[in-house]
């Protein structure tokens, strides 16, 4: 049984306007993608807000929680609040196309849509790059910066092949 079918957004038979789904995202979630995560202990919840229109679906995916990530400078787990939201317009086609940044089309014989890879999208796109708990001290930074190695940019003066020089000075003469 494909496990992302616990994620589709069925709106065949409901009728148009504002309908509301909520989905839990834990480890468990995250096993269905083949990718690792640079974080721990998932706590979060996909609220999906999705807008039946006669030709087309709107949806907003809000998705709030925690995560654990490890700390770039002192490796130590802290909890990393996240909340993040998307907008997706779903039309209706002959295949399947996600090209578009914000419209996806699915075909017309489909009477769900699965929300499962936007949620995944839309949590690890709001890890942020640098992991820097917010118990590191200034005083920590401190010592961490004295202890860094420093990056010394040294403008080295062109070598000029001697050759072009003495023709140089030949033309500065004229």
């Amino acid at each position: 049984m494909d496990r992302r079918k616990n994620y589709d957004v069925v709106f065949s038979g409901l009728k148009n306007g504002k309908h509301k789904f909520q989905f839990e995202i834990d480890k468990k979630f995250f096993t269905l993608f083949e990718t690792e995560q640079e974080f721990t202990e998932p706590e979060l919840v996909a609220d999906v807000l999705m807008e039946k229109h006669t030709t087309f679906l709107e949806f907003w995916i809000t998705t709030k929680g925690t995560v654990r990530l490890v700390c770039d400078i002192t490796n130590e787990l802290f909890p990393y609040p996240l909340e993040n939201e998307i907008r997706v317009l779903v039309k209706f086609g002959e295949e399947y196309d996600d090209s578009e940044v914000d419209v996806i089309t699915i075909p017309k014989q489909d009477h769900a849509f699965n929300a499962a890879q936007l949620i995944y999208e839309d949590v690890m796109l709001s890890i942020p790059m640098k992991k820097i708990s917010p118990n590191i001290s200034e005083k920590d930074l401190e010592i961490l910066n004295r202890f860094s190695p420093k990056e010394e940019i040294e403008e080295e003066a062109p070598v000029i092949d001697p050759r072009w020089e003495a023709l140089k000075k030949l033309k500065d003469k004229n």
